[in-house]
């Protein structure tokens, strides 16, 4: 479609090149028709992202917190002070 000047073009590439104004609307709807395909793309990838997220943070809720195998800090500590204690 020539929106400004005056001419019978054979093509757009014609139009373009005589320097004519022109509105190709098969570039625009695909342009249109791309981003749309490239949005949806991006959101399934975020909500993918979100379910893998959320899946995580329910694992670590319900596994409980493992418990130390062996004596922990403190109680080491404890013995240590006993048996000077004993050595006095």
């Amino acid at each position: 479609m020539i929106l400004r000047g005056e001419g019978d073009f054979v093509s757009l590439a014609a139009a373009r090149e005589a320097g004519v104004a022109v509105f190709a609307y098969g570039a625009f709807i695909m342009a249109v028709i791309n981003f749309l395909i490239i949005a949806f793309v991006v959101f399934m990838l975020v909500r993918y992202v979100n379910k893998l997220k959320e899946a995580q943070s329910q694992a670590e809720e319900i596994a409980p917190a493992a418990a130390p195998s062996g004596p922990s800090e403190l109680d080491v500590l404890i013995d240590i002070r006993t048996a000077l204690q004993r050595e006095v």
